[in-house]
């Protein structure tokens, strides 16, 4: 599925620091810990706590955020739909981290047991 330069920019420039706690409290009002959610993200991208919060003090970019993540190999596991389009259909590379990332957000707050959102070929 293609995306618009529009949107895909929009992503790019927007801070993780910014949609960062819409993230915690989207789990956390459904019963799961902020823990739980730098599980996920860590599995994601390959950040642990200290350079997660480096990347959130310093205000990086979706965009630089990605640019610095060692993405896990079985990321192309995660399919599905998220914000109308389809995760394994998006032809733009950090559009599609993105909506990985949403997507294991999601899974998360959905109450999704832990050991099906980290994906394992």
């Amino acid at each position: 599925m293609t995306t618009t330069k529009t949107h895909d920019d929009r992503i790019a420039k927007m801070t993780f620091a910014s949609v960062y706690p819409h993230y915690i409290a989207k789990v956390e009002k459904k019963g799961r810990t902020q823990e739980e959610l730098h599980q996920v993200i860590e599995w994601l991208t390959g950040f642990d706590i200290r350079k997660l919060q480096k990347l959130i003090d310093s205000e990086a970019t979706f965009e630089q955020f990605f640019a610095a993540a060692t993405i896990n190999p079985n990321a192309t596991l995660i399919t599905g739909t998220i914000c109308g389009y389809r995760i394994e259909e998006i032809e733009t590379p950090l559009t599609r981290q993105t909506r990985y990332m949403d997507k294991l957000v999601d899974e998360l707050a959905k109450g999704r047991k832990m050991d099906k959102i980290l994906r394992t070929a």
